[in-house]
């Protein structure tokens, strides 16, 4: 009789893929690549045309509003020509994507502070949010995904699918807006506004970042949930689980050991397909809890017509989330292609 264990037997694959499959995994893999990337650049590249064409046909006239109700049409005019508003829209345009792609976003009108600068400072507070909100989404999305699979069937596993059908209808900023009321008033132990550099209290920036993060992270979560419950319970039916069974491995051990590794690639995908949604909306939920972001960052420059500054953060929010979506995709893509090729 063979000793072979009915989990290994399920999961063995030959230790070394034919020649011929490999390198046509590879060919899969960089045309994949290159496609990625190519719709990526094609993305950015409009989305910065209609950024930059919004602000700049938005009618502000930032030479009038700062000059005054006293200035002439000629100093006007003179004040346009220094901010290079008298150009073709689409001269402006291809200046301003060269000087970007160095780095320099220009200077805002008002303050004369560099674009750049100013996003630079607001940067860290909305990364921070993005990178807390995948951390709590990671966290509570797979410790109930996996929970409602375990005990499938029982009401422990309706209840978690119950609410995670709720979370997933639930905007982050109505999600905000709903912790602010609860942790303000009802049960005040966490702040509910503002934010604190970790390089002056790293506690005090974690616990500002605590409520942020929960707002914007139970879409993801509720998604992950859902999907690693699948995932795990389709894995949990399998014959070599039956085997792990018959021959006496304990059920942690089966969970944690065979059918949570074979189960974790489509929540992996899920979660990896929420990341640019995260990142794109820290913006909006900092505007909610106070936070010094890019988000606030654009509100005040909108409203005070500082167009170069929107301009900037909304060029910077669209590259993070295009960004992101390219890391994601490649790495799906090549777990994608290394499955097949190995298959």
């Amino acid at each position: 009789m063979s000793t072979l264990t009915a989990p290994a037997a399920a999961t063995a694959r030959p230790a070394v893929s034919p020649p011929g499959r490999t390198r046509a995994g590879a060919l899969r893999a960089g045309r994949s690549a290159v496609g990625i990337i190519a719709q990526a650049a094609a993305t950015l590249l409009i989305a910065s045309f209609v950024t930059f064409a919004l602000g700049a046909l938005s009618g502000s006239d930032p030479a009038a509003v700062a000059l005054g109700d006293m200035a002439t049409p000629e100093d006007v005019a003179r004040l346009n020509h220094e901010f290079g508003l008298d150009r073709p829209l689409l001269v402006r345009y291809i200046d301003w994507l060269t000087s970007a792609a160095v780095g320099d976003l220009g200077r805002s009108w008002f303050t004369g502070i560099p674009v750049a600068d100013s996003v630079a400072a607001a940067f860290p507070v909305s990364l921070s949010i993005a990178l807390g909100a995948t951390v709590v989404a990671t966290i509570a999305g797979g410790a109930t995904g996996i929970l409602a699979a375990v005990r499938r069937g029982t009401w422990i596993d309706r209840a978690i699918t119950g609410v995670n059908a709720a979370l997933a209808t639930i905007p982050a900023f109505v999600a905000g807006i709903v912790l602010i009321l609860i942790f303000g008033f009802a049960v005040p132990i966490l702040p509910v506004g503002g934010y604190v550099p970790p390089e002056v209290s790293v506690f005090a920036w974690l616990t500002c970042l605590v409520l942020p993060s929960i707002a914007l992270s139970l879409d993801a979560a509720s998604d992950l949930s859902r999907q690693l419950r699948t995932s795990l319970v389709g894995a949990l039916g399998q014959n070599y689980i039956v085997g792990a069974t018959v021959h006496g491995l304990s059920g942690a051990r089966i969970v944690w050991g065979h059918a949570l590794p074979n189960a974790l690639g489509p929540a992996v995908a899920t979660l990896g397909l929420h990341v640019p949604r995260l990142v794109g909306g820290a913006v909006i939920t900092e505007a909610v809890f106070g936070m010094p972001g890019l988000g606030q960052l654009a509100r005040q420059s909108a409203v005070s017509g500082d167009v170069p500054v929107v301009q900037g953060v909304l060029l910077v929010s669209v590259v993070l989330v295009v960004v992101s979506g390219v890391v994601v995709n490649l790495v799906l893509a090549r777990v994608s292609t290394t499955d097949r090729s190995a298959a």
